[in-house]
């Protein structure tokens, strides 16, 4: 039994049956098993935990919880309160690791122990392909690091916070800016696919109007001294444009 693995890959599900096994079978094919596996289950009522119990004579190091939560950011924060590896991976259940070989091309990287989180791609027919290289902080204010390609140190959580769960299908954005602009956190970007991403998923389908209407502010107080002025007046101005727009939804 490893007691700490390089790489926690924790995976929140809810009567996942239809998809769970091939998200374990992609981590149980890996080249690179310095691995654990942290499943957070939300009380499946389907066939959901005895695909994982098959699984967990297979996979060596993986826990179960399984108990009532709050969704999924409230199972992916008990992930890392549970978590040993040095870094964590957040997969849905029905995600998969791009290539039997993506934790032993992401081992190689020249990131390991050099920086707090690093970052890939994706691949996913939503995208039409690879999404979506390296990002900077303006381009993290108009799209969002898929949680799937970043690798975090724990130690992210306790310096920037957990996910915050008054957003229920963006807390992850949410979560990408704060570590993104704080200058306590290093970063870097590999030109690896680390998941298939699946499309079809919470925060794909759902608006979180609470963090549309906190998104703006967050990113002009952040973005002082990060963001050039031209992009901090375009942000601000879409901060204006988005509470007129509200007004006159209220007047109308």
């Amino acid at each position: 039994m490893i007691d700490k693995g390089l790489f926690s890959i924790i995976i929140p599900t809810f009567n996942s049956e239809a998809f769970l096994e091939n998200c374990l079978n992609s981590i149980y094919s890996q080249t690179f098993k310095n691995y654990e596996v942290v499943i957070i289950d939300g009380k499946s009522t389907d066939n959901t935990l005895n695909i994982i119990k098959q699984y967990s004579d297979k996979i060596e190091n993986l826990k179960l919880i399984s108990e009532t939560d709050k969704g999924i950011y409230d199972a992916m924060n008990k992930g890392v309160k549970v978590a040993t590896g040095e870094y964590l991976l957040f997969l849905g259940s029905d995600d998969m690791l791009y290539e039997s070989t993506t934790l032993e091309n992401v081992s190689k990287a020249n990131v390991i122990n050099t920086v707090d989180v690093f970052y890939g791609n994706v691949m996913s027919q939503r995208f039409n392909g690879v999404y979506d290289g390296e990002f900077s902080y303006y381009k993290l204010s108009n799209k969002n690091i898929c949680h799937q390609a970043i690798f975090f140190k724990k130690s992210v959580f306790e310096t920037i916070g957990l996910f915050n769960l008054k957003y229920k299908s963006h807390a992850d954005w949410d979560h990408n800016i704060r570590w993104f602009f704080s200058s306590k956190i290093s970063k870097q970007f590999i030109d690896i696919i680390i998941t298939n991403y699946a499309d079809g998923g919470y925060s794909s389908l759902n608006k979180d109007l609470e963090f549309e209407k906190n998104k703006n502010r967050t990113l002009l107080i952040k973005g002082i001294g990060k963001l050039s002025f031209y992009h901090y007046r375009t942000i601000f101005k879409r901060e204006i444009r988005r509470r007129l727009n509200l007004v006159n939804t209220n007047n109308a």
